[in-house]
């Protein structure tokens, strides 16, 4: 399994941004990637300088969101629709991409239901619970 630390997180999402800036050809998962990073034009200046990301990594953030966390969280739940996994997250978040109409808005929606299920999982000493993410993001679908 694929265990990257918080400081390859970073160098990575650092250096898509770096090549697709200079139009330099991607990987499949830099692809995706960089259109997240498109979505989330607030989180440039933090992309552009990996040494001032990595120095920042004990820092803490009063408040702000993480972009390298928010980007690899929007990369977990492309990766999961991709392959279904959880089972049925794939129809989840496209419900609440068309409830929605966005699914940059799905995601962002999604990500409180993964955010949760770690946290739970986490707490618990368990392993994460799939099914209970899915029904988070099916609920959310489903409501007004």
């Amino acid at each position: 399994m694929f265990n990257p630390s918080q400081a390859d997180v970073r160098r990575y999402f650092c250096s898509v941004y770096a090549k697709s800036r200079a139009n330099q050809a991607l990987e499949a998962l830099e692809t995706i990637a960089s259109l997240w990073i498109d979505e989330h034009p607030e989180y440039h200046a933090a992309l552009a300088d990996v040494d001032l990301a990595l120095a920042s990594m004990q820092q803490a953030q009063d408040g702000k969101t993480n972009p390298f966390l928010h980007l690899s969280m929007h990369l977990s739940i492309s990766e999961q629709c991709s392959i279904d996994q959880p089972r049925g997250i794939r129809q989840a978040v496209e419900l609440l991409t068309h409830r929605r109409d966005s699914l940059h808005d799905a995601h962002h929606e999604a990500m409180e239901c993964l955010g949760q299920m770690l946290w739970e999982s986490q707490r618990a000493g368990r392993a994460p619970d799939g099914d209970a993410y899915t029904a988070c993001v099916q609920r959310r679908a489903t409501q007004d």
